[in-house]
């Protein structure tokens, strides 16, 4: 079985030399010296890790990192810094770098960096795999009706699936109100973001806000710590608010201010998220 490779670059003959002796045990080392040459590797080449240096001649580790996000953004890539750079190092983490070690680094630590990145990529990868196969289970030709009444729905879903909108299923039990939902969400450029489902019949009244909203320490007696709420777990995604209609008016009140202004205000909290 191959080694999973690892790009190492840095202009400093020494630095790729001592990241290829620590990894070459378990990685296949590919070594370069600029920027552009990584850049230039990847375009015809995979890896599974990279180790970026920041600071090079030409073009330098941040230009090289932004470059190579958008031709791969799931790519782990470790960034190698002087001491000094470590607000440069922080930067590059902000454009997509997973971690960032400083010179003269140490051999464990760039061992445990290195599992740690390919473990969560590996980790990613599956995450992304599962949601694409739970999505497929949600497509149209999935969902069982050749009625003209069905079709409508499913031209109604299509249409409403790429909006930021909120959307009413109305149905008897069991007519399949959580497919339509689902089959909206991963037919939605929300896909790849939470999907939430809170049955409001099944929480108690006077729990149902805390549950929707969240709330603060102290805010009531049982309060002992910060509670995040549903909407904020759904935050870029989808919530669906099943039996909505068990919903006391005065809830459904607070509600409204969420489809209006897309903001929450947790229970005992004093301002708007």
């Amino acid at each position: 079985m191959s080694k999973p490779v690892v790009l190492i670059v840095d202009d400093e003959t020494g630095v790729r030399e001592s990241v290829r002796m620590v990894l070459k045990d378990t990685y296949d080392p590919v070594l370069v010296d600029t920027g552009e040459a990584a850049v230039a590797w990847l375009a015809d080449n995979r890896a599974s890790l990279m180790f970026l240096d920041i600071l090079m001649p030409g073009m330098d580790g941040l230009e090289a990192l932004e470059k190579i996000r958008e031709r791969d953004p799931a790519l782990p890539v470790v960034m190698l810094t002087a001491t000094k750079t470590v607000k440069t190092a922080v930067t590059a983490m902000k454009l997509g770098a997973f971690d960032y070690l400083t010179k003269p680094f140490d051999v464990d630590e760039l061992r445990l960096v290195a599992q740690r990145a390919t473990e969560n990529a590996s980790l990613q990868q599956e995450v992304r795999q599962l949601r694409a196969e739970v999505g497929k289970r949600y497509n149209f030709d999935n969902i069982i009706g050749e009625s003209p009444a069905i079709k409508d729905v499913f031209k109604t879903v299509a249409a409403v699936a790429p909006l930021k909108t909120t959307v009413l299923i109305t149905g008897e039990s069991g007519t399949g109100k959580e497919l339509v939902a689902k089959a909206i969400h991963f037919n939605s450029p929300r896909a790849g973001k939470p999907m939430v489902t809170l049955n409001c019949a099944a929480i108690p009244e006077n729990l149902l806000e805390s549950e929707l909203f969240g709330h603060e320490r102290g805010s009531f007696t049982d309060a002992h710590e910060r509670k995040i709420g549903q909407f904020e777990l759904a935050d870029g995604g989808t919530i669906f608010l099943d039996e909505i209609g068990e919903m006391s008016p005065a809830l459904q009140a607070k509600l409204l201010r969420v489809l209006e202004q897309g903001e929450v205000l947790r229970v005992g909290g004093g301002r708007p998220i």
